[in-house]
């Protein structure tokens, strides 16, 4: 639906991967199918071919283009450059609304939003978490000194835009209460995702899906895995899809198992096509916000496991049976559960029409559109 007041947003990320990119991805759609003029700036270095495929289709529909450039996880003195050039792009891009994503599009989008302010410009700084610095550990000499800049940060925020309730309540723990405007949007999901997805024929026992690294739990998998398989004197099958840091690592514990548990690794691929291949989603995370895979499980059919971190609960509800610790032992007495009878261990999950109303795209992006027009006195 055409919005009676065309906007110039410019969105800033860092890596074009997760649920970070697919927030991004659904906003720009939402916003451009509404009129306004949308740009991305995002990392040139990280992405599989997935990425950059999704990237290609991302950039045919921006009136404000697709700028890459090289942009470290860390800010440091190498960083300097990237930050220059990220500067030059906005600047020229002359954004109304500069939305910054996750810790390193949050840095940019307030400090180079804060600087065209000086020099005259209209632009409303927003910041979106994901996460990010959030993961930190407030006791730590790294942690405090992240939260002590969020808090200074605080001062070039327009908008802080949560996306849990679980978020928040760690950004008041952490950094404080917020002394800027913020607000709750939850992630949301199209209408065709609604969709239920058939897995094959040969489909196997579970799935974990996401970015190969600790914090997203694919160790806690494989181990629950071979617990549950010793305990039950039966060969579980698996497929693991996706890319990462700990990807060699995780193939090595995989491969020492394998006389008890069917290991496949498989490159990214979209969820809905990942659904297919396996019975059972399992989300094992350390730590999470609101991530999209628990909800796009859910909306395809899908049986789910999941770890009782971050926002998940808000998903799935606080007392879900489908909820566990992050831990092997825990997650393994659960697979057990799920896989004795999938079809019963499916009513445990939520509503899908419950889901439908609490997890709208269209709903994200128009609380959202509002939040920029009230931020800029219209």
């Amino acid at each position: 639906m055409k919005t009676s007041r065309s906007l110039r947003i410019v969105h800033c990320f860092r890596a074009p991967v997760g649920g970070v990119f697919r927030h991004v991805r659904d906003l720009v759609a939402a916003q451009n199918a509404a009129g306004h003029q949308v740009g991305v700036i995002c990392d040139a270095t990280i992405g599989s071919e997935l990425e950059e495929q999704l990237l290609a289709e991302l950039g045919v529909g921006l009136a404000l283009g697709l700028t890459r450039i090289p942009m470290q996880r860390q800010i440091g003195f190498r960083d300097a450059i990237a930050a220059f050039r990220t500067y030059k792009t906005i600047k020229k891009l002359k954004p109304e609304i500069l939305h910054g994503h996750g810790a390193k599009g949050g840095t940019y989008a307030r400090i180079f939003g804060s600087l065209l302010r000086v020099s005259g410009a209209s632009v409303a700084r927003f910041y979106s978490p994901h996460g990010g610095s959030l993961h930190y550990d407030p006791t730590k000499l790294s942690g405090k000194l992240i939260f002590w800049i969020e808090r200074l940060m605080e001062r070039m925020t327009d908008r802080i835009i949560f996306v849990s309730k679980f978020e928040r309540e760690t950004y008041v723990r952490k950094v404080g209460e917020p002394h800027c405007p913020n607000a709750l949007i939850h992630n949301g999901l199209s209408a065709q995702e609604f969709d239920p997805v058939v897995e094959n024929d040969n489909a196997a026992d579970f799935l974990f899906i996401g970015e190969l690294r600790a914090l997203k739990g694919p160790d806690i998998f494989i181990e629950a895995l071979a617990k549950a398989s010793k305990a039950s004197a039966r060969k579980f099958t698996a497929v693991i899809v996706g890319d990462g840091r700990d990807r060699a690592s995780l193939v090595e514990q995989a491969v020492l198992i394998r006389e008890q548990t069917d290991i496949r690794f498989l490159p990214p691929m979209k969820a809905r096509d990942a659904f297919r291949l396996a019975k059972i989603v399992v989300v094992p995370s350390r730590a999470e916000a609101l991530p999209y895979i628990v909800l796009e499980a859910l909306a395809a059919g899908k049986a789910l496991i999941a770890s009782r971190v971050g926002g998940i609960p808000e998903i799935l509800g606080d007392q879900s049976l489908a909820l566990v610790r992050p831990d092997a032992t825990e997650l393994a007495q659960k697979i057990l559960t799920a896989i004795g009878d999938v079809t019963a261990y499916r009513t445990v999950l939520p509503d899908m029409d419950d889901l439908k109303k609490n997890f709208s795209a269209s709903s994200m992006a128009a609380r959202l559109e509002t939040e920029y027009f009230v931020s800029l006195g219209r």
